[in-house]
């Protein structure tokens, strides 16, 4: 079976290609970007090159695109070109080649504003019922390609499944408040409680995604750590956060103190993933307790797969600001 991994060479296709590999599959990476990883050098934009590639292929693994790091350094018809465009070029050409399941990689940033309460209200729930607000062009054109998606299904009954993954890159915050007032390893580790993913994890969700999605048909499901929260947290994570972690999961300010970490004061939203964990069979390896439970025994944090991706970055320039400039409030 021919499996298609667009954006070999970014974090999340790396870690499909080589898990794929690992499992013996025949997997065709592309990629602009040459890498170990990259069978096929080209863009999704170019239409005959993704016909080519599409060749015999049976699953399609999409997470190429143009990422929020972008939104400064890069044009919005960039962002429509490659989020929009390519994806529906991949879409036409797979139902041409009859693939069996289309899985796109998209994101919880296409919830936008709906991930912010306003002040004194509780933390957002935020589950695949949350309507999503997007606030830049990264979101506004993954939130198009979702729709793309569902169009081919109805159309063609194309199995198509999305995956609205958090975050899992290794890179510092773009926030120097956040970089300045937690170690890097520090703020990772607290998002495991409600944003952040270990790619294993995301690499996982997509192969059971991949598996599923002919008798889905269509879904879109958040990927993002198991949460200890419960809605009843909701208020008071945003008022005292270290109080409900404490009572969740009792037993982590000692590793904590012994590193000099601190917990968030106040979490403003929480991604949870039951409906991954019961409609895809997901079953993560990765969350707050165990990573609390890995620091104690002297590992790394990040799974071993995380660890051979490492980080790759977003742009070739260096950025005095930050990893990547970042959106004033008046340009969102």
């Amino acid at each position: 079976m021919r499996i298609l991994v667009t954006g070999s060479a970014g974090h999340l296709g790396e870690a499909l290609v080589r898990t794929l590999q690992s499992l013996n599959y025949d997997v065709l990476g592309l990629d602009m970007l040459d890498s170990p990883f990259t069978a096929r050098a080209g863009s999704i934009v170019d239409r005959d090159f993704v016909r080519d590639c599409m060749r015999e292929v049976r699953i399609v693994f999409h997470p190429a695109t143009l990422h929020k790091p972008h939104v400064v350094t890069h044009s919005p018809q960039s962002f429509v070109d490659t989020n929009v465009t390519g994806t529906l070029n991949l879409l036409e050409e797979a139902v041409a080649a009859g693939v069996e399941s289309f899985i796109f990689t998209s994101t919880t940033s296409v919830f936008g504003d709906a991930l912010v309460p306003p002040p004194g209200a509780p933390a957002a729930w935020i589950t695949e019922d949350v309507t999503p607000v997007p606030k830049n062009i990264y979101g506004v054109t993954k939130a198009a390609a979702e729709d793309l998606c569902r169009l081919f299904h109805r159309k063609y009954r194309l199995p198509c499944v999305i995956l609205r993954t958090s975050r899992f890159f290794p890179e510092e915050d773009d926030n120097p408040e956040m970089r300045a007032a937690y170690a890097d390893g520090n703020l990772k580790a607290n998002e495991y409680l409600f944003r952040r993913v270990d790619i294993e994890d995301a690499v996982s969700a997509h192969l059971a995604a991949a598996q599923r999605a002919p008798a889905i048909g269509f879904g879109h499901y958040i990927i993002s750590a198991t949460t200890p929260f419960l809605p009843e947290d909701l208020a008071d994570l945003r008022a005292d956060a270290p109080r409900v972690v404490a009572k969740r999961v009792p037993g982590y300010e000692a590793e904590y103190e012994r590193r000099g970490w601190r917990m968030l004061p106040s979490i403003d939203r929480v991604y949870v993933n039951e409906r991954a964990l019961h409609e895809l069979g997901w079953r993560p390896r990765y969350d707050f307790a165990s990573v609390v439970e890995r620091l104690r025994s002297g590992d790394d944090l990040r799974s071993s797969l995380a660890q051979r991706v490492g980080s790759k970055g977003y742009h070739v320039e260096q950025f005095v600001e930050g990893p990547y400039p970042v959106e004033s409030s008046r340009s969102q």
